[in-house]
């Protein structure tokens, strides 16, 4: 009644399910290590980091270092041509120094010769000071050359300065006498002063006399005169 049974054996198939084995966890922890400290480096980077300079900013940085160079090369030019134009001017200031020592004793020979002179020199008739002390006249060819000794006393140590005006009594070519006003000059002096130049005189016009008047600088009051006859 009871018929025997067999056991059937487990058999798994081609479509049967089976137990599959996941990413193993040191692998996930490692690429995760990874990609977070990649991350952050790149995070370090962009905000401790020096800033990266666009295509614009390295070529303006490249042509301010190109003008910071010339203007270096250009600066060391000048400062070793004043370095040399220093050492002229010293080598003829040593020169020149020489040359003033070489000299002194000319020098002094005259200084002694013109205080004698000054000394010696006629007082002006009138007595003023500053006085016209001497005065030579020479005409030709209608130039007048005066050469005028302007002196003050002796023991007068304030600077006189002045002006000098020239008056002409003369003849024209027609047979006209007539005066002619020169034009006005400076002097200035402490001792003395020589005056020295040449002035043209009208056209047509010989002078026989000139009358020299000084006034102070400013004030219309003569402190010297002299009248002079022009030799022939």
């Amino acid at each position: 009644m009871f018929g025997s049974s067999k056991r059937q054996a487990f058999r798994p198939t081609a479509y049967g399910s089976s137990r599959r084995r996941g990413i193993p966890r040191w692998l996930v922890l490692l690429l995760t290590g990874i990609v977070l400290g990649a991350g952050g480096l790149l995070f370090l980077q962009k905000s401790y980091g020096p800033t990266r300079l666009t295509v614009e900013q390295s070529e303006q940085l490249h042509y301010d270092l190109n003008s910071a160079n010339m203007d270096k090369q250009r600066l060391q030019t000048l400062l070793n041509q004043h370095i040399q134009e220093l050492k002229e001017a010293r080598a003829r200031i040593q020169s020149q120094d020489a040359e003033l020592r070489q000299h002194q004793p000319e020098i002094d020979k005259l200084t002694s010769d013109i205080a004698l002179f000054a000394a010696s020199a006629p007082d002006d008739p009138r007595g003023t000071s500053p006085g016209i002390r001497a005065v030579s006249f020479s005409y030709a060819d209608g130039q007048l050359d005066y050469h005028i000794l302007v002196m003050q006393n002796l023991g007068k140590t304030d600077r006189y300065t002045g002006e000098v005006t020239l008056t002409a009594a003369g003849r024209y070519s027609n047979g006209r006498n007539g005066n002619v006003e020169l034009p006005p000059f400076p002097v200035s002096l402490e001792r003395y002063s020589h005056l020295q130049g040449t002035i043209e005189m009208p056209e047509g016009f010989t002078p026989r006399e000139i009358t020299i008047q000084i006034r102070p600088e400013g004030s219309d009051r003569v402190s010297a005169m002299r009248v002079i006859r022009v030799p022939r």
